[in-house]
């Protein structure tokens, strides 16, 4: 049985925008990474993955791992804490 894990992507901290991170993506994991003998890097003859769908929504995301019996682990992203702050903050304290 395959295993995924579904999950927002958040943004890195060089971004200061939200646009590409609305979509939810469902990533395949391996159970047996190998290492290739010829240059020693991590490798898998799992070629899923390789393979990250991406849907518009959570519940088509999950919808989709029941139908094609995936293994899934559902990571909900952590809510931002958004703190107001105005300019003269910066000199009251």
């Amino acid at each position: 049985m395959k295993k995924a894990k579904i999950y927002k992507p958040s943004k890195t901290a060089m971004q200061s925008g939200t646009k590409k991170f609305d979509k939810w993506i469902i990533e395949f994991i391996t159970d047996q990474p190998g290492i290739n003998p010829l240059m020693g890097w991590e490798s898998s003859t799992d070629t899923y993955t390789e393979l990250n769908l991406e849907f518009s929504s959570k519940e088509l995301a999950v919808e989709y791992a029941k139908k094609n019996d995936i293994d899934f682990e559902l990571i909900e992203p952590k809510q931002r804490k958004i703190i107001k702050k105005s300019y003269s903050d910066n000199f009251i304290k």
